[in-house]
């Protein structure tokens, strides 16, 4: 039985108290195996997941069930979850900063960062702009110690433990790797987003880089 706190949030939703972000991704992952009567929206965020309760669902039962989700290892996206391929061009600013932080060369960092699977443990920040979590703890890094006015749409960045690329341009402390031409948010796509939680996501060198 999980012992993560369950706490009401209105009257129709729950929310669930994690460790971290790692917990979170594992967590919705056995939520969506479980699929307990009643379960409506999940919405993942760093260390919670609200959980929504369908209409008319018995707000008891489903925290009942909560309590019954065990976490496993984080798994790959399977089912309705979507599976990403990114092509990047390694051309950021900040790579040689990146390169001195973790103690690899640029090339190593670029073969870290396109060898890792990475899953998009939730979205946030603005529309289209996933954190995704790998599984390479070398690609860990602060943010830059001081923010940038402007990134430009397309920014493929890293920062803590996440990488992500930034939908549209904006200002931004992440530390800057690479770049992408693949539209994170697309009024004319179903659903919008590119990068939606629990998909998998593998970024890939460019043509030419």
């Amino acid at each position: 039985m999980s012992d993560a706190p369950v706490r009401p949030y209105g009257d129709r939703a729950l929310l669930v108290e994690l460790e971290d972000t790692a917990q979170v991704v594992a967590w919705v992952d056995a939520l969506r195996q479980l699929a307990p009567p009643g379960l409506g929206e999940v919405v993942p965020a760093a260390e919670t997941v609200l959980v929504v309760a369908e209409e008319g669902a018995d707000l008891r039962t489903l925290r009942a069930a909560l309590r019954g989700v065990v976490p496993g290892p984080v798994r790959q996206a399977s089912g309705s979850s979507a599976s990403v391929e990114i092509p990047v061009r390694y051309d950021g600013p900040d790579l040689p900063d990146v390169a001195r932080l973790t103690g690899l060369s640029e090339a190593e960092v670029v073969r870290a960062h396109t060898g890792a699977t990475w899953r998009v443990a939730f979205g946030g920040f603005a529309p289209g702009f996933g954190y995704l979590v790998g599984d390479d703890d070398r690609l860990h890094v602060p943010r830059r110690e001081t923010s940038r006015t402007r990134v430009p749409a397309g920014a493929v960045a890293l920062a803590g433990s996440y990488t992500g690329v930034y939908p549209r341009e904006s200002p931004g402390g992440w530390q800057l790797i690479g770049t992408t031409d693949a539209p994170m948010w697309d009024l004319d796509r179903d659903p919008p987003a590119l990068l939606t939680p629990g998909a998998t996501v593998r970024f890939v060198p460019a043509d030419g880089t």
